[in-house]
């Protein structure tokens, strides 16, 4: 029997309790929001969450529809020219820029209004945000140039974008001499004068980034920023700490990096958390040192479902402490270069005798050959996919999600691999 003909005979029978309801309400949903191999991406439908992790080979980029429709984007990436990184994708006839837009509309389809509400930066570096390098196409809208988030915000309108600078962008140091971030900053200062909202990303709050569609009917949904500028949430109510120490005990030289100063997300759906540090790092500095901003950020994260890995998983970063603090079934590599993931990083992810127990499955969106040619083929076997755009979608509720593999070699979105359901702890 088909679910549609199955549901119709259990509402012909009258059956009212509220086992048959959500039992109805579910068959009717996973009808529409499953999908197999050799399928197009099914549309998102109300009361899922679904989190793409779109590869451009060139950056980093996270597009998020939450449960009630409201959208958000995590950093836009694109890199300088010159850097030795992955091959363009779908192919290099676009820009990055364009084909996160395209990729990003093709999945509001199913929203009445094709709006990001939220743009997310994790912090001020080129594969997070965009390049202002020669060449870059100007903006008709305002003094700056098209690239990464910059571009992105001009294909498509969005309400609000938070960072970890703004309105100064002077800590811990004046960015003045930087041409990518002014260029960030031009971006925003235009789009605020067509009625676009800009704000500094606050560490220990959980209304900066809320559901504006229908809060009130999923009351288990939450985003808590963790940490931004070496302030870290404490765990209780929005009080916050400062790890870092204060700059007039610094040199200059030892200021805090932009990696450092990272921001940090958890979105949490019922038992579902999902965890993104941009670039955060342990700097390789031992556990109470300053400059690990990692462990104190994953301490009071707590495990979580799926970890978007710190830093692209490179030497410095997804540090044992933080692992055994995040525990994540789930790890998600966005990768552009040779040295994502780094050797040791990635074999200490899969750590389960000494760092933390239990099955993990690990996903990349790219797996250069170089990469390959460091890590062995035996070792890189569990990872459960090389390449293409990576899809987290929640089921209602949060109580389960599956990981979907998209083919990122051309616009079709077709599924390439499918591994669930995963059960939420």
């Amino acid at each position: 029997m088909k679910a549609d003909s199955g549901l119709r005979v259990i509402l012909n029978m009258g059956l009212k309790n509220s086992f048959l309801t959500a039992l109805l309400v579910c068959l009717q949903t996973i009808t529409f929001a499953q999908g197999k191999v050799g399928d197009a991406w099914p549309n998102w439908t109300a009361g899922y969450m679904d989190i793409h992790h779109i590869n451009t080979g060139k950056g980093e980029c996270v597009f998020a529809i939450l449960p009630d429709g409201t959208t958000m984007m995590i950093d836009a990436g694109e890199i300088a020219k010159g850097h030795h990184n992955a091959d363009a994708r779908p192919n290099d006839s676009r820009t990055p820029g364009e084909w996160i837009s395209r990729y990003v509309l093709r999945m509001m389809q199913p929203l009445p209004e094709k709006k990001i509400d939220y743009i997310h930066s994790s912090h001020l570096h080129d594969d997070h945000m965009g390049s202002a390098e020669p060449g870059k196409k100007k903006s008709a809208k305002g003094n700056y140039l098209l690239s990464g988030i910059s571009e992105v915000g001009d294909n498509i309108p969005f309400g609000k974008i938070v960072d970890r600078g703004w309105p100064d962008y002077n800590w811990p140091r004046p960015m003045t001499g930087d041409k990518n971030i002014q260029n960030h900053i031009q971006f925003i200062k235009s789009q605020i004068a067509g009625g676009a909202k800009a704000e500094q990303f606050k560490a220990g709050s959980s209304k900066q980034f809320r559901l504006l569609k229908q809060a009130d009917q999923y009351p288990e949904f939450e985003i808590r920023n963790i940490a931004v500028n070496g302030q870290v949430w404490t765990g209780t109510g929005d009080k916050v700490r400062n790890h870092f120490p204060p700059l007039e005990r610094l040199s200059k030289e030892e200021y805090p990096t932009e990696n450092q100063c990272s921001a940090a997300i958890r979105i949490s759906y019922g038992n579902f958390d999902y965890f993104n540090g941009g670039d955060l790092v342990n700097s390789s500095a031992p556990v109470g040192a300053w400059q690990n901003i990692e462990t104190p950020v994953g301490v009071v994260t707590g495990p979580v479902e799926v970890c978007e890995a710190n830093h692209h998983a490179t030497y410095d970063a997804m540090g044992e402490n933080f692992l055994m603090a995040v525990r994540p079934r789930v790890i998600v590599i966005q990768a552009w270069t040779a040295s994502h993931p780094n050797n040791s990083t990635f074999l200490r992810m899969l750590e389960n005798s000494k760092v933390y127990p239990g099955e993990r499955d690990i996903f990349t969106t790219n797996l250069m050959k170089e990469t390959l040619a460091v890590i062995s083929e035996r070792r890189i076997s569990p990872i459960k996919s090389r390449q293409g755009h990576v899809v987290v979608r929640v089921h209602p509720g949060g109580g389960q999600y599956d990981i979907y593999i998209l083919d990122d070699s051309s616009e079709s979105f077709t599924i390439k691999a499918v591994h669930g359901p995963y059960l939420s702890r």
